[in-house]
Formats: structure tokens, sequence, C-alpha cells
């Protein structure tokens, strides 16, 4: 591939990559709106969480991606190993029936079985290593989402009961009503914020379906989307039953 084509390939999948300290900016700039407009709320606690796990996004990454030495060279080394095997067994059952032909038939099949168990022994070992260090990543990278999942649950509860008919309707409360501390134009703004965050939450997500390549960890990135497009659905019908009552500012 000519070096100009090569070039514009990288500046194409680079303009196409999600920025994970575009995304930190983002979430930083979200949370000062969250405490600038409901100071002290839990709805900004949430974010300044959303905010730790995406700045530290970037190094979990980095460590997804990091191939692990130990584990590549302990492979290699068991592949030699194997390959080893394969000849010393090959060399010590033709040697031994050039001692003493095949005139009995247990004692070559007793060697072949030898060799094959040490060779199965081996190459299973062989395999174990080799899916290792996927399995370990693959581990943690779940572990990381399973965070963000749990974030989209928490932005979910505190919209839960920001409810826009009880702005539009006067009806009596009982002991166990949501206090109606927000006005319609405040209850627009936070509904909008819950919307912006979960969306920010599956951005995060997304760069691990970006940048680790494994079956599990891209359908765990599917359900994290799944989850925040339902939540942020459920939260624009609200937004949408306040438009047209009172502009939301």
């Amino acid at each position: 591939m000519p070096r100009q084509a090569r070039s514009d390939e990288g500046l194409r999948r680079s303009a196409l990559a999600l920025d994970p300290d575009r995304i930190v900016h983002t979430i930083a700039t979200l949370g000062r709106r969250i405490e600038e407009r409901f100071p002290g709320s839990g709805l900004g606690r949430v974010c300044a969480t959303l905010l730790d796990i995406a700045e530290g996004t970037r190094e979990r990454l980095d460590w997804v991606e990091r191939p692990n030495l130990w584990l590549r060279a302990a492979t290699w080394l068991m592949a030699a190993l194997l390959v080893l095997v394969v000849v010393v067994a090959a060399g010590v059952l033709l040697q031994s029936l050039r001692t003493t032909g095949i005139g009995d038939p247990v004692d070559v099949l007793q060697a072949v079985e030898s060799s094959i168990q040490d060779t199965v022994f081996v190459a299973v070992a062989l395999a174990f290593l080799l899916t290792l260090e996927s399995r370990l990543k693959r581990k943690r990278a779940l572990g990381f989402i399973r965070e963000l999942r749990a974030v989209a649950h928490l932005v979910d509860m505190h919209q839960l009961t920001k409810d826009p008919h009880r702005v539009a309707v006067s009806a009596p409360d009982t002991a166990s009503s949501p206090r109606r501390e927000l006005t319609p134009q405040e209850l627009g703004r936070y509904l909008d914020y819950c919307s912006e965050m979960v969306s920010l939450t599956a951005k995060i997500a997304a760069l691990y379906a970006q940048r680790f390549d494994d079956a599990v960890v891209l359908q765990a990135v599917d359900e994290v989307e799944d989850l925040t497009t339902g939540i942020a659905g459920k939260t624009w019908q609200k937004i949408t039953m306040l438009e047209g009552r009172t502009p939301t500012g």
C-alpha cells in the first residue's frame, strides 16, 4: 500500500475512533453544569463517580491492550517443549523399533501410548497458556464494564421519581410521596442531564469494544448500550411530556 494511502487510512480510522480524553472533558463539563444548577445533588455525585471511571479508562484500556510478556514467553517455551517432546518421542520409538523390531507388539503399543500421553499433556498445557492472557484480560474488562452498568442503573434511580405529570397536576401528596422540589424548568434540565449521563456511560463502554476485540466483551458492551438506550428513551418520554407545557430553559 502506498505511503499516502496508508496515511489517509490512518487518518480515517482516527476520525472514526472515540477519544477518551474528549469523553472525560465532556463528563467534567456535565458535572460542573449539574453542580451549578443542583448543588450537592445525588445526580452530581453520580456524575463525579462516572468522571473518576472515565479518567481511569485510558490506563485500563492500555492494560487490556498491553501484551503480557511473561505469559507469552511461557507460551513460546511450552511450544518449544511440545516440539521437543514430539521429536524425542519419535526418536525413542524409532530407536526401539530398530533395536527390537516389531516382534513384540505389546512393547511397541506401550511405547506409542507413552509418547502420545506425553505429547497430549504438553499440548493441553500449551492450549491453556495460549488462552490464559485473553481470559485474564476479558475478566478484568468485564469488571470495568460492570461498573458502567451500575452507574447507568444509578442514573435511572435518580430519574425514576421525576414524574412530569406531578408537575402539571396539583394532586395531594401522601406521606410517602416524593417531594416536589423542582420547577418544570428545573425538572427539564434534570432529565436532560440524566439523558446525557447515560449516553456518556455508553460511550465509555464503547471504548472497550473499540480497543479489545473479544466476543464476550463485545456482548457485554452491547448490553450496556441497550440498557442506556432504554433509560434514555424513558427519560426523553418525560422530557417530551414537559414540552408544550413550559419551556425547559
